[in-house]
């Protein structure tokens, strides 16, 4: 059993509520979701319950927390310590690993269709894939047998293999399971509670949700509850107004007889004097029920964006006409696929796709460097590791808009506002913002700067799953060429024209 009882958090720098008064019980068999923008204390929240000391350099908490049995705690990012440390270095930190035997270890490999002696590999955890950290981080955290996994963005860089993998484990785990994703698919067939996290009113006014049914089921359930309310609502005020517009006359009709009453008719003053207080009980009834009155339902808002100099592509334009004997690791020491070909022509939509490590991010950088020097395609570029295009410590104004022109920089801050950014959080250093809000930062780079490419590493893995439908219409309506790496099943489905995967033998088409 986890319970939480009365947390609030508020934000030392701006202090600003992220959760307030916030309570949950799960008990085992529980898979429960934390869903919200960027920004909104879904990290923070895991974070406070594994161990609240995390969270204490950046949020204020208040609060208890209660549970019984062993938990671990999957990070979004792996720590720069443990990054440094080898494959072997990284497990041997367990007692859990040095407690299981072979079989199980070879077993546990084969499910993540690694190499049987992965765990003994001299191979830094830094270098790896992003996919492959997140398998041996899941591999480590499984082996120590919790009763409680809290996970924050497994699905992060895994393959779809992996992600059916991950899917069968968290479905089939006894304890609770609270986990942060993006993946609306994951979601959908894993989670059978949803914690939704709002921040309301120019992130003013913090409103959280729990909702014991699935995810599809909450979704559809929550855009009917506030069609009702909001239909009960205006319904109240037009009856409101009517009812109003009828007093206005009485109250008018009163004090118009008053002012004309003559002093020498005693009776009728006071049967006037009977009329306005029947007026102003009236009057005091009418504001009882406004205040009473259904409230019209406010809700945040998807993430709202669009490539404003976007360029459209002809059809017949190549984009790319790319043949590579041989794709090497960035090193140059290891040979990851052979004989690649790979051609894009006008405005399709092209996903590449294939297991963790294959080299998909290699293969797309190198297309970066191919498009580069081409004068009649302007090309952007999203990475996976935001940190090769974001300097930490410019604000997102200022990686906006550099030349700090007044009418660049407030194009930036509408940009910025559109995308739920507070007024302190545009004026914060880059290296203090969440990684979906760095996500944003690149994301809106591309909605400002004219482009007819877009070259992408895994450009929906940090957008809350009720936005993720306004990113994949938008990249679904650029009118140019995407060559993405991806394992979005939804954004494979609803955007790409295209899926290849990169084998060893080099790119084929899938069915």
């Amino acid at each position: 059993m986890l319970q939480i009882r009365h947390l609030t958090f508020t934000h030392r720098q701006d202090l600003r509520v992220l959760l307030a008064d916030f309570n949950l019980i799960l008990n085992p068999g529980d898979k429960a979701v934390v869903i919200g923008e960027e920004g909104n204390g879904k990290s923070t929240l895991l974070k406070w319950i594994y161990d609240p000391a995390l969270t204490e350099p950046y949020a204020e908490a208040e609060g208890e927390r209660v549970w019984d049995g062993r938990m671990a705690w999957l990070p979004q990012e792996l720590p720069e310590q443990e990054r440094a440390l080898s494959v072997c270095g990284f497990f041997g930190a367990s007692d859990a690993f040095w407690d299981s035997e072979h079989r199980e270890l070879a077993r546990l490999a084969r499910a993540l269709r690694l190499p049987g002696d992965v765990f003994y590999s001299e191979q830094t955890m830094g270098s790896l894939s992003g996919g492959e950290r997140v398998k041996l981080c899941m591999a480590r955290l499984l082996l120590e047998q919790p009763e409680i996994l809290l996970l924050d963005e497994p699905s992060n860089d895994v393959d779809l293999e992996t992600l059916a993998w991950l899917e069968d484990q968290i479905r089939v785990f006894s304890g609770i399971v609270l986990f942060i994703s993006h993946d609306e698919t994951l979601i959908e067939r894993t989670a059978n509670r949803v914690i939704l996290l709002e921040q309301l009113h120019r992130k003013s006014v913090s409103r959280w949700t729990v909702a014991n049914m699935p995810y599809a089921q909450f979704v559809q359930a929550r855009r009917r509850g506030f069609e009702k309310q909001e239909q009960m609502a205006y319904s109240e005020r037009r009856e409101e107004q009517k009812a109003m517009e009828k007093f206005r006359r009485i109250q008018q009709r009163v004090e118009h007889e008053q002012k004309v009453i003559s002093r020498a008719d005693p009776s009728g003053g006071r049967l006037l004097k009977k009329k306005m207080a029947s007026v102003k009980a009236m009057e005091r009834r009418y504001e009882r029920e406004h205040r009473e009155m259904t409230e019209i339902p406010v809700a945040e808002d998807a993430i709202n964006i669009k490539l404003n100099y976007q360029l459209p592509m002809p059809a017949g334009r190549t984009v790319l006409s790319l043949t590579l004997p041989e794709l090497r690791s960035e090193d140059g020491g290891r040979v990851l696929a052979k004989n690649l070909s790979l051609r894009v022509q006008g405005p399709e939509k092209v996903c590449l796709i294939g297991r963790n490590g294959a080299g998909k991010s290699t293969l797309l950088r190198h297309i970066v460097r191919e498009l580069a020097g081409r004068e009649n395609l302007h090309v952007c570029y999203m990475p996976q590791n935001y940190d090769e295009l974001l300097d930490m410590a410019q604000t997102p104004v200022d990686f906006l808009a550099p030349t700090g022109d007044k009418a660049a920089v407030t194009e930036a801050r509408t940009y910025l506002g559109a995308m739920h950014y507070t007024t302190q959080e545009m004026e914060r250093p880059i290296a203090a913002l969440s990684g979906g809000q760095r996500a944003k930062v690149l994301l809106l780079k591309l909605g400002l700067t004219a482009t007819d490419v877009l070259l992408l590493d895994e450009p929906t893995r940090n957008f809350s799953p009720l936005s993720g439908p306004e990113i994949r219409a938008m990249l679904r309506d650029f009118p140019g060429a995407i060559i993405a790496v991806s394992h979005d099943r939804k954004f494979i489905a609803e955007v790409c024209t295209r899926v290849l995967r990169l084998t060893e033998n080099g790119l084929e088409e899938e069915k």
